[in-house]
């Protein structure tokens, strides 16, 4: 039983695409997670590191919504890899600088103290709330892109 014929070089170009899009994803992920904590009162790595509930539950959310906005511009660019990267680094820009103004303007329009609730040692309904926005635009931003 012999392989195709290409299969040396489709396995070699699909390894690539795996590598850059899990670079591509993490710098993403990283750039999402520093642009929540330049954005919310507090240090947001140390809120995390030390347990607080609410600043656990508000970073998970936004990077699970990073998430889902880079597996769907990979999704409907997969079939070339050039554009797929650059529709991945454009629409994961685009999806943290939304997120950051939504929750800044929900912070505004409801007068929550994020960042108090960030800090707090128990957990805060208020979390939740913020958790859904975050993954309430990452769905949209990510249904945008289809």
């Amino acid at each position: 039983m012999a392989l195709p014929e290409n299969f040396g070089a489709d396995l070699a170009r699909g390894i690539g695409a795996i590598v850059l899009y899990a670079i591509v994803g993490l710098v993403l992920m990283l750039i999402g997670f520093y642009a929540i904590d330049w954005t919310t009162p507090g240090k947001l790595s140390e809120l995390v590191r030390s347990g607080k509930p609410n600043a656990v539950i508000v970073t998970a959310s936004g990077m699970v919504s990073m998430a889902l906005i880079i597996v769907v511009a990979i999704f409907f660019s997969a079939s070339d890899l050039t554009a797929g990267l650059i529709t991945s680094v454009v629409f994961g820009l685009l999806g943290i600088i939304v997120q950051v103004l939504a929750v800044r303007t929900l912070e505004w329009v409801t007068k929550l103290d994020v960042g108090s609730t960030m800090e707090d040692d128990r957990f805060a309904p208020a979390s939740v709330v913020v958790a859904a926005v975050h993954i309430a635009l990452g769905l949209i931003v990510a249904v945008a892109i289809s």
